[in-house]
């Protein structure tokens, strides 16, 4: 049965919201963007859309966390990652431009911050790498994969070829598959080691 009454009015309105930032963040950056515009645009009041966010900062670690949530497919924990998750989510980010534009754009801009982005993104990148280069090992284990490279290196090369098709896409959508070409690059290094 789906949920009525408040509860639910306030999370369509919650989701709303991040629609609502989603956008702004990806079109004109973090610093650029305004709560007033957002709250506008949901038909709240400042003092409204600070009673689900209350600050810019919250808001927007909520947008680049509901990126990540959406790059989770179908029965998969959005704590674990592996190599095949990468892939199909690499997949998946062409159905989702805008927030692809997020990330992109936010990962560059945090570079010269000391802010929560930054903090988000280091972070999130230790642990991505982790997580990969923990599930080569395994595969290294299992004699699915040969033991001659580092795991730590090839789940690092696999993630910047990742952020770098996503920015090569964005730039030109019509010539770059992603999902294709990062795949092509895991059957490389599954066949040369």
């Amino acid at each position: 049965m789906a949920s009525r009454g408040p509860y639910a009015k306030g999370l369509a309105k919650r989701e709303e919201i991040l629609d609502a930032a989603l956008d702004e963040f990806a079109r004109r950056g973090y610093d650029r963007t305004s709560m007033r515009e957002i709250a506008r645009q949901t038909g709240l009041s400042q003092a409204g859309l600070l009673h689900y966010f209350s600050t810019k900062e919250e808001l927007f670690l909520a947008v680049l966390r509901r990126r990540d949530d959406r790059a989770t497919g179908p029965g998969e924990f959005s704590h674990v990652h592996s190599v095949s998750r990468l892939l199909r989510a690499v997949e998946r980010n062409s159905d989702e431009p805008g927030l692809v534009r997020l990330f992109v754009s936010m990962s560059a801009e945090s570079v010269d911050s000391d802010g929560v982005a930054h903090e988000f993104f280091v972070d999130r990148y230790r642990w991505l790498i982790a997580e990969i280069a923990g599930d080569i090992r395994a595969q290294q284990e299992e004699g699915e994969l040969s033991r001659s490279i580092d795991p730590e290196d090839t789940a690092s090369i696999l993630v910047a070829v990742a952020d770098g098709l996503q920015l090569q896409w964005l730039l030109n959508p019509d010539s770059v598959d992603m999902g294709a070409r990062i795949g092509k690059l895991w059957s490389i290094l599954r066949e040369s080691a």
